[in-house]
This record gives C-alpha cells, structure tokens and sequence, in this order.
C-alpha cells in the first residue's frame, strides 16, 4: 500500500484540527462591519452602478451577483465553505438533496448514454435513472457495486456515468472508490458519489479520483433538522457547467433563509461528528450482543466483511446503520413503538436519534432490517432503552416473537 492509500489514518489528527477551523472560521469581514456571520441577503435582484458593469456580470453569472436564482451571497459563502472542506475547486448548493443529484446526472449523462448505478442507492435516485430518465432514452443498469468486476461487466461502449454511494445507507456496503473511478477514467465515463453518510469530515472522494460529489446537506451538515438542501461540488469546470445549465434551468435553488441555517450548523459539524462516530459505534457494539440480532451493518465495526476497505477510504464513520433480525416487521415496529429516545421518523444527521423498520426480503417471514440513526443523547441511554424496549416484549428470548405475535402494548 502506498502513502497516499493511507493518508485518512496516518493524518486522521492532524485533518481533523484543520477542519475544525476551517469549519468554525471566517476571515474578518469589513464589507459587513466585521458581522461574525455572514448577513442573510434576502434579494430576488442586485442593481448596478453602469450599464457596462451590468454587462459585464453577464460574462461570468456563476461568479457575479445578478439574480438569486443564480446566485446569491448568503448561498455562495456556504457554497464556499463547503468546498474548501471537501477539498474542491467549486460548490453549488441546491434546494434538496435530490435537487442536487437529479441535476448532476441529468448535467452528466444525454439521450443514448448508459449509466452503471450500484443497486442500493437512495430510491428517489433509482427512481431518477430506472423510471424518468428512461423517457428521454438514458438506460441504467443496477449493480452489486461491492465488487469492481461487476462494474467492468457491467459497462458498455456507451456507459457515460457511473453512479456511487458509499457506504449506501440500508445496509451499509462499500465500493473501491479508487478503483471505480480509475475504471470510470477508462472507458471516458463520468464517477458521481453521494457521499452524505461520510460528510466531508471522514471522507473526501475526490482526492480519490471521483469527479463530482453530492451531498443532502439536511443530514449531518446542517445537522438540526430545521432545513432541507443540496450540494454538488467538484472542479470548477464540471460544477460551472451544471450551474450554468441545470441549476439555472430546473430552478432547483438555495434560498439564503436555508443557507443561513445550514451555515451555523456547519460551524459544528467536526465537534458533531466526533460525537456521532463515537456513540454510533458504542451502540452499534451493543447491538451485535442482543440475542435478536443476526448482523449488524456498521462499516466502522472490524465484522463488517469491508471494514478494511473502509479504513483505506474512510477517516472515520457517520453513526446511521441497521441490523437484521429473524423478527418479522410486525414485531420490531411494535418494539420500535416502545423506545423512548429513539423517534419513528425518516431522514437523519439531526441531535435525535430516529429508528425504522423494513422488511428483509420479499415476506414478514424474511425478517426486518432495522436502521437506527445515534444523535446526540447519551449511547448508555440509547443502549438502555434498547434494553427495555427489548425485555418489555420478550426479545431476548430464543423464540419470542418469532411466528409474528405482537404481545399487548404496555405503556411506557
């Protein structure tokens, strides 16, 4: 393994002090009387001195302050805070997660062009390429994406893209980000990862070789569940002729209101993250030892079959995972009901740990997959209400449960 295989361990320390102030720093602002945060422009236009200065806007939108739905100040300081901590030469910022990934494909691929997607991607996104794009003649073929072969099979003399999310965030499997990018490189097509599991803080794709990254910034980066947002970011070249194009065209914009919002809760994201990774793995331990449990999915734990691959692309872990149980739905929803701090809720990267059930496979008899989201409570408390939660329905006995009987509930 060469130096650069290791460097999100052998610097670990040393990225993660930078980070932490490069995320809770700005320079002094004199424009805006030395204001610690950067003031919300609320602006739909911005008006010129001269005509020839108006012009001259024109010539670089992505760069000057025209018009909101392009750019606006509020936006374009998170935009650039973001991009320094992901080590990118540009960010644009976009009203959702998927607002951000449906214009980093669509900017990506054309009518013809193949995409090669790992199979557990977020299901809007399979949607995107499997459902709608298929309409304008992009086809898309699904992936077992732990293992390069599949996607060297995979490609065709037309693939254009290929799609990554690593780790993906039901049951946390991994691709050889190197690798797939260096496979991607070629054949002349393009890599995009969704990289929001991981934030910038534990993993930077593109000193990986990837080429563009997107990320929901309502997770972790904004990290208060108050604001829904989006982000691409990657060479200015690639990242200029999106905004150029799609963000400008689909309207899919940051309103600086969110900006605003997602910047304060980045000044907290090293802090957060350390926290987050450090409970998530306190918890995720506990959970290998409940006697319900048949696996659990947590890269950062040394049973994950790719937990070594993670230690070569990865400085550190998120703290959403899942576990798989015999118990049918039925049931774990029924335990899911009776935990105290963990919320039934979508969505994660907030202070409050969430929990859902699914099924497993096709059938209640299959099993659940249960994901659980550690936010910022005490893990002992989150363990302890496992625990009870547990107990209360007769779950760690061998057969409690099993053909599917929901016992009465108590009240908690």
């Amino acid at each position: 393994m060469n130096n650069e295989d290791q460097r999100p361990h052998e610097d670990r320390e040393s990225r993660l002090e930078r980070q932490f102030t490069q995320a809770a720093h700005d320079p002094f602002d004199s424009r805006h009387h030395g204001a610690i945060h950067v003031p919300l422009y609320q602006n739909s236009l911005f008006a010129f001195e001269t005509y020839a200065a108006f012009e001259d806007a024109f010539k670089d939108l992505m760069r000057n302050h025209v018009y909101s739905r392009g750019n606006n100040p509020t936006v374009e300081a998170l935009e650039q805070k973001l991009a320094a901590l992901e080590g990118a030469e540009a960010a644009k910022c976009f009203a959702s997660g998927m607002g951000a990934i449906s214009a980093a494909i669509m900017g990506s691929v054309g009518q013809g062009d193949h995409v090669v997607c790992v199979d557990q991607a977020y299901g809007p996104t399979r949607e995107l390429l499997f459902v709608y794009l298929k309409r304008f003649g992009v086809e898309t073929t699904f992936i077992d994406g732990s293992l390069v072969d599949n996607w060297r099979a995979a490609a065709r003399p037309n693939t254009k893209l290929f799609y990554l999310e690593s780790p993906t965030t039901m049951r946390f499997e991994l691709q050889d980000l190197r690798q797939c990018a260096a496979l991607a490189r070629s054949i002349g097509a393009r890599t995009i990862i969704d990289n929001t599991w991981a934030t910038p803080m534990y993993q930077n794709p593109l000193a990986l070789g990837v080429d563009l990254v997107v990320h929901s910034i309502t997770k972790y980066i904004a990290g208060h569940s108050d604001c829904v947002g989006g982000v691409i970011m990657g060479s200015r070249e690639l990242v200029d002729a999106i905004g150029n194009h799609e963000y400008m065209l689909l309207g899919s914009i940051m309103t600086p209101q969110t900006a605003a919002l997602a910047a304060k809760g980045l000044r907290t994201l090293p802090l957060r993250m350390q926290r987050h990774e450090a409970s998530g793995l306190t918890v995720a331990e506990h959970v290998r030892s409940l006697p319900f449990v048949q696996r659990v999915n947590h890269p950062g734990l040394p049973s994950h079959p790719q937990h070594e691959l993670g230690r070569t692309q990865m400085a550190g872990y998120g703290s959403l995972f899942s576990f798989l149980t015999s118990r049918p739905p039925a049931v774990m929803k029924e335990w899911a009901n009776r935990l105290r701090y963990f919320k039934i809720g979508v969505s994660w990267g907030g202070f409050e740990s969430l929990v859902t059930v699914n099924l497993a496979g096709q059938a209640p008899e299959d099993g659940s997959i249960v994901r659980l989201y550690v936010g910022l409570e005490s893990p002992q408390d989150l363990i302890a209400d496992m625990e009870r939660a547990a107990e209360s329905l007769g779950l760690n006995g061998p057969a409690a449960g099993g053909a599917g009987e929901v016992p009465q509930h108590e009240e908690a």
